[in-house]
Parts: C-alpha cells; sequence; structure tokens
C-alpha cells in the first residue's frame, strides 16, 4: 500500500487531481472515488488510456503494473493528501461556512483579497468531503491566500473538513434553517457550523464576526482573535441605502464612502461587509476592495437580475430554505415595480419540520399584495393555500406560456433540486 508521502511525491511530479474520467486532462493523477451506484475502480484503465498519468485505486483486482498506485481508501488517501499539501503552507487559510450566502461571501472574499494578493478559493460550490480536498490540492506554490467554502448538513462534517484544511482564519455568515433533517433542528444547526468556531478556538486563530447576531457574539467567546463587521458597534459598519435595483452600502466605520454593488435584496449586505471587513483586516486598499466588490457579477442563478422580452426577473434558484426564502419574499416585496409574480419551489431537507416551515412560508406570502403566486412541487403540493399549485417547473412553465405574461416582475427561487431556472423557457 501507497502511503501519504510517497503519494505527495507523485502528486508534485503531477499536481492535477481529477475524479471523473469525462473531465481528464493529459498528465492527471485520477482518484478512483466510489459511489453509491458506482465503483469507479473499474475506470482505472479509462483513465489511463485517457492521458492519466496514474490512478489511485483501493481495489487489487483493478491493479495495472506501473500504472497505478493502491491505496486503503481513495477517499481518504485524497483526504489525507490534501492535508498534508495543505500543512506546506504558512498563508492565511480562511474558512466559509454557514445556512445563507457562503457562495456570494466566499465569491466577495475572493474578490477582494485577489486585488492585492494571489488568492485561491473554492471553485463553484465544491464545498463537500470531496470539494474541499480538491479545493486544497489546486492551490500552488504562488499562493498569498487561500479561501475555502465548507457546506454541511449533519453534524461532525465542519469539523472534519477543519481537520482537513486547518483554518486559521474563519467566519460562520449566519445560522439559519437549513438542512433540518440532518442537523435535527435549529439549535443542532448552530452545533455544526459552529464546529468551525470550535477549531479556531482550539488552535488560537480568528473569526470574522457579524456582530449583529447575538447568537454569533456568543458561540465565538473565547476566539482569542475576533474582528468583526454589522450595521452598529462593530470594526466595520454599513447599512444598505435606499436603492431602485442593486444593493448600495454606505460605510460609517472602518471603511469610508460607499459601494454600488450589482447584487440584488438587502439580505446580501451581510455579505459584502464580511468581504470588506476581511479586505480591511488584510490590508486592502479601500479603492482595491471598493473597485472588485462593485465590478462583482453574480452568477450561476444566484440573485440575477435579468431581463427576459418585456419581463423583468430576480433568478435566485441555486438554494433555498426557510431563511432565505423568508427574505427573499420580504425583499421583493419592498422592491419598487407592479405586476409582480412570485414562482416559488419547493424546499428540501428540511425532515419533520418541512409542512410547518412550507405552511409559514405561505404566511410569509399572505403578508403581501401579488399579481400572481405560482408555488411548485414538494411540501406546496401539500400544505393549504390559495395559490397556483404545481407539479414541477415544466408543468408552471407551461401555464406561463399560455397567459404570456408581459411586464411583469418575477421571483424565482427554489431549493437546487427544483431547478426552477427551467421557468426561463417559457418567459
Amino acid at each position: 500500500m501507497t502511503n501519504t508521502s510517497d503519494l505527495y511525491q507523485f502528486f508534485i511530479q503531477h499536481p492535477s487531481v481529477q475524479t471523473d474520467t469525462r473531465k481528464l486532462k493529459e498528465g492527471d493523477l485520477f482518484f478512483a472515488l466510489k459511489g453509491p451506484n458506482f465503483n469507479a475502480n473499474e475506470f482505472a484503465q479509462r483513465a489511463l488510456d485517457a492521458g492519466a498519468a496514474s490512478a489511485v485505486i483501493d481495489d487489487p483486482n483493478y491493479a495495472i503494473q506501473g500504472k497505478t498506485i493502491l491505496v486503503d481508501d481513495v477517499l481518504t488517501a485524497l483526504q489525507q493528501l490534501a492535508k498534508h499539501h495543505r500543512q506546506q503552507f504558512t498563508i492565511p487559510f480562511i474558512a466559509i461556512t454557514g445556512s445563507n450566502g457562503k457562495t456570494t461571501t466566499k465569491e466577495l472574499i475572493h474578490a477582494a483579497l485577489s486585488s492585492t494578493y494571489k488568492t485561491y478559493t473554492t471553485e463553484g460550490n465544491l464545498n463537500n468531503h470531496i470539494g474541499v480536498p480538491l479545493t486544497i490540492l489546486k492551490i500552488k506554490q504562488d499562493a498569498e491566500m487561500a479561501v475555502i467554502e465548507m457546506g454541511a448538513n449533519h453534524l461532525g462534517e465542519i469539523a472534519s473538513y477543519c481537520e482537513i484544511a486547518l483554518p486559521n482564519y474563519g467566519l460562520i455568515t449566519n445560522c439559519g434553517k437549513a438542512h433540518l433533517e440532518g442537523f435535527g433542528g435549529e439549535e443542532g444547526v448552530r452545533k455544526g457550523k459552529g464546529e468551525l468556531y470550535d477549531h479556531l478556538r482550539k488552535e488560537e486563530g480568528t473569526a470574522f464576526v457579524m456582530w449583529d447576531y447575538p447568537y454569533l457574539r456568543e458561540m465565538s467567546h473565547g476566539i482569542p482573535t475576533i474582528y468583526t463587521y454589522g450595521t452598529t458597534d462593530a470594526d466595520v459598519t454599513g447599512t444598505a441605502m435606499a436603492s431602485d435595483q442593486y444593493l448600495a452600502v454606505q460605510f460609517s466605520n472602518g471603511f469610508s464612502g460607499k459601494i454600488q454593488t450589482s447584487l440584488v435584496g438587502d439580505y446580501n449586505l451581510p455579505n459584502v461587509l464580511t468581504a470588506v471587513a476581511i479586505g480591511k483586516y488584510f490590508k486592502v486598499e479601500e479603492e482595491n476592495i471598493r473597485t472588485s466588490i462593485e465590478n462583482y457579477t453574480p452568477n450561476n442563478s444566484r440573485s440575477q437580475l435579468m431581463q427576459k422580452n418585456s419581463n423583468k426577473i430576480i433568478l435566485d434558484a441555486y438554494n433555498a430554505n426557510p431563511s432565505s426564502m423568508k427574505a427573499a419574499i420580504e425583499n421583493f416585496a419592498r422592491a419598487p415595480g407592479a405586476d409582480k409574480i412570485l414562482a416559488l419551489g419547493a424546499m428540501a431537507e428540511l425532515g419533520a419540520e418541512s409542512l410547518q416551515e412550507h405552511s409559514s412560508i405561505i404566511k410569509e406570502i399572505d403578508k403581501h399584495q401579488w399579481k400572481d403566486v405560482l408555488l411548485v412541487g414538494g411540501d406546496f403540493i401539500k400544505v393549504d393555500h390559495t395559490y397556483r399549485r404545481f407539479n414541477s417547473p415544466i408543468e408552471a412553465g407551461e401555464w406561463l406560456r399560455g397567459i404570456k405574461p408581459h411586464d411583469s416582475f418575477f421571483l424565482i427561487k427554489g431549493s437546487r433540486s427544483m431547478q426552477m431556472e427551467k421557468l426561463l423557457d417559457y418567459l
């Protein structure tokens, strides 16, 4: 069996790791990860035929003399290799977790830091037990900063990622009602996300804390260095300005002037404050912070404002949980404009609380006047309401095609599994 040190020597010669033969490039190091419905050991020969420098396997039946590297467990080998690689660096490793806003916050932090430092960060949302090690293994020797996103849906997960990434800095965006099924309720969410604070406390690291949230103040107690941001009483303070479309932030402490973003919704205020605070902490020039955040444009269905024919659309269909759904509805209700249409997909991974949480969203919808409301799939079908019900986004789309909406303003939001962005094809 090959140990981590020997595997790392091979990685140094072939520092590009791939777990999918369809994306493999010449010279890649292929890790044959098992899944619930496949055994990637079977793809070792295919990877080598595609130009892989070697294939890391854990089944001796697929060993090819001089071509494969046999380990006890491929996933464990990948994670241990990533930890060994991480240990070669003395730079800041900033970990991000939370219920909402992780990826947008990560992108804004990356924008601010990379204006001054060579910064590596999580691509897309590669933030799980495979994505975290893959992110670390992409960090090259010229790195001056690393920003690692960590997602989780059960207890112990963030702690396990901290053991690989060894962050010396970190932040929790918030602790909301997400993945309640896996965490066993909202208190479990705080405990699970708080594993990042536990690591920073133990390793005498630094936490960036949203000071407006009393629970984060309490959770971060005992971490030796805390740098704060919020709307009042923090190292960096700012508030959302009245705006027709995009969030603008006026700063009152720790940063001068304002930042005009291309982000839709006041719920993005903490994300911007985080990026500014981290930029300031690491001594990035204010104009570099301002310019990099103002130039950031969201993509991948996150708070995107778009126009389709005569209709204006906020597309926020990448993810949804009760906290983010409520914030999006409130923001949409406040936004200027008439003929507003809500198109909401069901929320996933809420367990026993799912029906109650979907009913709570109905109550939030009831507070405001809408041109129309389309509720799609999951427990939106089961709970009691007077709005339009559809089994799928395609069914909802066909209805939209029939009424031919024009000069309307849409909010399209739902859990990733609902694929609510499909509605765009019918507008």
